[in-house]
């Protein structure tokens, strides 16, 4: 019987350690280069694997911002491919707007859904959306019903959110990035 009782409080101590780090874990922002552009991109605190990106391109002078996200989902209905090219109802921080469905592939058991917001000139854009944040003091994206579309027939996990305390401070860096691209391949 102690044996046991110490099995559990090891496991039951070990569980407290892990949530207590997940709890202090700060917003991580990973921002690199792909071929000609270079991007900021922060991970999902609902689903860790959707992910909130800001693309900047060599093509557009790196003056502009691709703003996409990604939401993995379990369902697969046959005709989940349908959704290419569609703008999808969804919520952002409660404000009714559309996204575009920009891909949709096969990931682990289910599909990873690509959706673009648009494309923005950086500064006035991603100071925009921290004003945003920082009124709401969250970044939260839900995808909706709308005219004959269901949600739930795509989509499990409909909601996310995403921190974006360091959002200017990444995708400058980011910008700073695509700037030497520009010069070192030109």
């Amino acid at each position: 019987m102690k044996r046991f009782l110490v099995f559990i409080s090891l496991h039951l101590f070990l569980f407290l350690l892990v949530i207590a780090y997940q709890a202090q874990a700060d917003e991580e922002w990973t921002i690199d280069r792909f071929r000609d552009l270079s991007y900021a991109r922060v991970s999902g605190e609902v689903t860790h694997g959707d992910s909130l990106n800001f693309f900047i391109s060599t093509e557009d002078n790196c003056n502009q911002v691709y703003n996409n996200f990604t939401f993995y989902t379990y369902e697969k209905p046959g005709d989940i491919k349908q959704l290419l090219d569609k703008h999808i109802p969804i919520k952002m921080n409660g404000v009714e707007l559309t996204a575009k469905v920009i891909s949709v592939s096969p990931f682990l058991m289910g599909y990873r859904v690509s959706f673009s917001l648009g494309k923005f000139p950086i500064k006035e854009y991603i100071y925009f959306l921290n004003e945003f944040y920082e009124e709401f003091q969250k970044y939260e994206i839900e995808i909706i019903d709308g005219i004959d579309f269901k949600a739930a027939k795509y989509f499990d996990i409909r909601t996310n959110n995403w921190k974006l305390d360091k959002l200017i401070p990444s995708v400058l860096e980011a910008n700073k990035l695509c700037k030497t691209i520009e010069h070192s391949d030109s």
